[in-house]
């Protein structure tokens, strides 16, 4: 990656900003120049004018739709000026098509308030009286409408008898009774009030609007529905034929906008000083020969290109290009869920690709389990979208480790094993999954070197975490312990090694810590157990790999024992969901227990994820 420095004149910005963006390799580095003359921010009045138009178009966009521009070709300059011709059109095509808007709003309200009259009636459509009635006041009557506690009600309605009212029951929903009670206007009503307030009475209001009786309201209402829905149509109809004229004009301007975008994007970087604009931004180094070609087509010469290397302190603001390659781009996907690579850092895309694929061939292989995998991967490929490659790879991969394994479907007689079946001979299993392990967590300690190293981090690279001298304490101690298997011992070197990696590990620790001595000690005991613990156990966690291969077969067995404990459709019937059972349900374990390896036991050690992604202007990004 490339740091580049671009001197312009501030009238060739949009011709320069066209030219970055077919180019597709400029990322713009939006710190403030060094010097402080350039001070002003020239793109701005076309930034807000843009937004404008686009919040505009959008607008528009949805009472007309149309077609979206299938090309940018011919790409061309698209001028302050021209812009604002567009925003001004857009502005008067926005007012006319507003009208639209407005009636299609009163419409809605209209449609919203009488869907909620309805849900108000609901509460009464056992009622099928005159609601107008029941929300008077009139000179003899008391009336009282709401809903009652189930369990109260036979309380309830003997109290109100004896105050000289009645209750009617209308309607029973959930634990609640809705009841009307009616009585004389010169009972008690005083007292009433006390008994309904003891025995949960909720007065439930009878809206403005309600006062006919129910099956007429609702007559009404669904009258009232199909007029709004013929009413809309008819409006949907005329703004069709109304904005027909315009789906061309309005498909140029969305073109105009895209082609605008470039500049718009580089807003926050420029800064110019009279005619002068700079622009700085990173770009790929194998790019810029072809930048600077394009940018002496648009711009004839005049402007200054100043190329140089990243200095270490800007390290954290270079972008990180993300991997290309279509068969890589799904595993790049799970990667960037853990973070996205750090510039100078190793991009772990294609060692994870690789180990993923043999830690889950290995766990899962079966010959048709795999291949229903790819099968449904490929069929499915698009609802997956890119994801797809990595269904197909995964079930290749179980295909593959099948073949060695002799399954198929879980029958382990039928296809010749060319390795041998994982419970012929479990500790071997075991032993290579250690192996792995060994492989892997080394592998990553050895990246996580060469990352600090490629940074400068050399302290990091020798004492850190997972550093050169936890490094070399890894391998004595898996020396020390595979001799110690052999019944050779653990061997004087090993334990040398060993002591002297943890003293350097605990001298370190211990320059390092600004606490009273007796805390600096609870530390650097806790700090060498931890490291002395923790290798054992992650290497012990590759273990998983040949348990699952093995759980794998088991589980098989397990299936056909029951089949063959029924007749011969119960067995064929058997058979097919047991296959179902172990794709679902181990596959997606599988699935998980590779995971958590790559992240845990790998990204853990030697991935920062710390980075941010190379994402250069081109037409149609919009601001940034």
């Amino acid at each position: 990656m490339k740091h580049v420095r671009l001197l312009v004149l501030t009238d060739d910005l949009p011709r320069a900003s066209l030219a970055l963006a077919e180019t597709q390799c400029f990322h713009p580095d939006r710190r403030e120049p060094e010097s402080e003359r350039f001070a002003t921010l020239p793109g701005r009045t076309f930034h807000e004018i843009h937004t404008q138009a686009r919040a505009r178009l959008d607008k528009i966009a949805r009472l007309i739709p149309f077609e979206p521009a299938t090309s940018l070709e011919p790409a061309r300059v698209i001028d302050q000026a021209e812009l604002a011709r567009l925003n001004d059109w857009l502005g008067r095509l926005w007012d006319e098509t507003s009208s639209y808007e407005e009636d299609f709003r009163q419409l809605d309200d209209e449609r919203h308030l009488i869907h909620e009259q309805q849900a108000a009636l609901e509460n009464f459509s056992h009622l099928n009286i005159d609601l107008g009635m029941l929300r008077a006041k009139t000179r003899f009557l008391n009336i009282h409408v709401g809903l009652v506690p189930r369990e109260n009600l036979r309380q309830l309605e003997g109290a109100v008898a004896l105050a000289g009212y009645i209750l009617h029951v209308y309607l029973e929903r959930g634990d609640n009774t809705h009841v009307v009670i009616v009585g004389p206007a010169d009972a008690k009503d005083a007292g009433l009030a006390s008994v309904l307030a003891a025995a949960g009475f909720q007065a439930i209001p009878i809206p403005e609007g309600l006062d006919r009786e129910p099956t007429e309201l609702q007559r009404d209402f669904e009258r009232r529905l199909a007029a709004i829905a013929e009413e809309r149509a008819q409006l949907t109809e005329t703004l069709q034929r109304w904005s027909e004229r315009y789906h061309e004009p309005l498909r140029e301007a969305q073109r105009t906008l895209q082609l605008a975008d470039p500049l718009v994007s580089l807003d926050e970087s420029l800064r110019s000083c009279g005619h002068l604009t700079h622009l700085a931004g990173w770009v790929p180094a194998h790019t810029v020969a072809a930048l600077r070609e394009r940018l002496d087509a648009a711009l004839a010469g005049t402007y200054d290109l100043s190329i140089r290397d990243p200095l270490p302190e800007e390290r954290p603001l270079v972008p990180t290009v993300p991997v290309k390659s279509r068969l890589l781009a799904p595993f790049a996907l799970l990667v960037n869920q853990y973070g996205i690579p750090s510039y100078g850092e190793v991009d772990p895309t294609p060692l994870f690709a690789l180990t993923f694929l043999i830690m889950f061939g290995s766990m899962f292989g079966d010959v048709g389990q795999g291949a229903v995998i790819a099968l449904a991967a490929w069929t499915l490929r698009d609802r997956f979208g890119r994801f797809w490659p990595f269904g197909l790879m995964a079930g290749g991969s179980s295909v593959l480790f099948g073949f060695l394994y002799g399954s198929l479907f879980g029958y382990e007689h039928v296809l010749p094993a060319l390795w041998m079946n994982p419970l012929s001979d479990p500790l071997l299993m075991l032993r290579l999954a250690l192996i792995w392990g060994v492989f892997f967590i080394v592998v990553a300690c050895l990246l996580a070197i060469y990352n600090r190293w490629a940074v400068g981090q050399w302290r990091e690279a020798l004492f850190g975490h997972h550093g050169v001298v936890n490094l070399v304490f890894y391998l004595a101690l898996i020396a020390g312990g595979a001799g110690l298997a052999d019944g050779t011992g653990f061997g004087t070197v090993p334990a040398l090694l060993v002591a002297g990696s943890l003293a350097a590990l605990a001298w370190h620790s211990w320059l390092h810590q600004q606490a009273p001595v007796g805390e600096k000690i609870l530390v650097v005991v806790i700090e060498t157990l931890e490291t002395l613990i923790g290798y054992v156990s992650n290497t012990l966690s590759f273990l998983r790999v040949a348990a699952f291969s093995l759980n794998h077969v088991a589980l098989s067995i397990a299936v056909f024992t029951l089949a063959d404990m029924m007749g011969t459709f119960g067995h064929l019937v058997t058979v097919v969901l047991g296959n179902v059972f172990v794709l679902v349900l181990e596959g997606g374990i599988v699935m998980i227990q590779v995971m958590r390896l790559q992240y845990y036991e790998g990204f853990s050690r030697y991935f920062s994820g710390d980075g941010h992604a190379f994402r250069p202007i081109r037409f149609g990004r919009g601001p940034a």
